[in-house]
């Protein structure tokens, strides 16, 4: 009986191993399948910025159908903002689709780019502390996602990747189902980031 037992607590053993084996394997799939799709991320290329509201309508992103695109084309406005601050408010104001920005929004954008306009710049591929934030042309920007950027249904939440912070930086939109388009929202990319090596007494 001794052997019989032990064989069987072997049989058993192997049983539960194996089981375990496919749960796990069931829930990791189930999970990649959720996942998938869902920390993608789209670059965007512009042979040159667009300076009015007329230029930025006329970008195929204009469509704002992905709320990618959306996101890129935000960026735009920011980086013309130090030349033109009327275009570049015209142009959030396409982008903000129903609403408009406001003048908390106004405030909000004067105080985080005044004297650094080069926070928008950063944006742009190849613009470093470095060099100052010249960014490489063709201009790219690289929009990203998280598993969390769509949680909220017709809100989404993506991703601009800056050269002067360790981690990318976020945008708000939202959808309007009746069109279909993705409008900004919360311009929330604005936080400092790293000095031009030119400016920092520190280098």
């Amino acid at each position: 009986m001794g052997i019989f037992d032990s064989l069987k607590r072997q049989a058993e053993s192997s049983i539960r191993r194996e089981a375990s084996k496919a749960v796990n394997n069931a829930v990791n799939s189930a999970v990649q399948s959720v996942g998938k799709g869902r920390n993608h991320s789209e670059t965007f290329t512009f042979s040159t910025l667009p300076i009015s509201v007329n230029e930025l309508r006329a970008l195929p992103e204009a469509s704002l159908d992905s709320a990618f695109k959306t996101t890129a084309l935000t960026i735009l406005p920011l980086c013309r903002y130090e030349q033109d601050q009327a275009a570049a408010l015209e142009m959030l104001d396409f982008l903000k689709g129903p609403a408009e920005v406001s003048t908390y929004e106004k405030q909000f954008i004067q105080e985080r780019l005044r004297g650094k306009e080069y926070k928008a710049r950063s944006f742009l591929s190849g613009a470093t502390p470095e060099n100052s934030y010249q960014p490489t042309t063709p201009y790219t920007i690289t929009v990203s996602e998280n598993p969390y950027s769509f949680d909220e249904e017709n809100w989404a939440t993506l991703y601009v990747t800056s050269g002067g912070a360790d981690n990318p930086r976020p945008i708000k939109l939202r959808k309007k189902p009746s069109t279909g388009q993705w409008f900004l929202n919360d311009i929330q990319c604005l936080a400092d980031i790293r000095v031009p090596v030119a400016e920092d007494p520190w280098a």
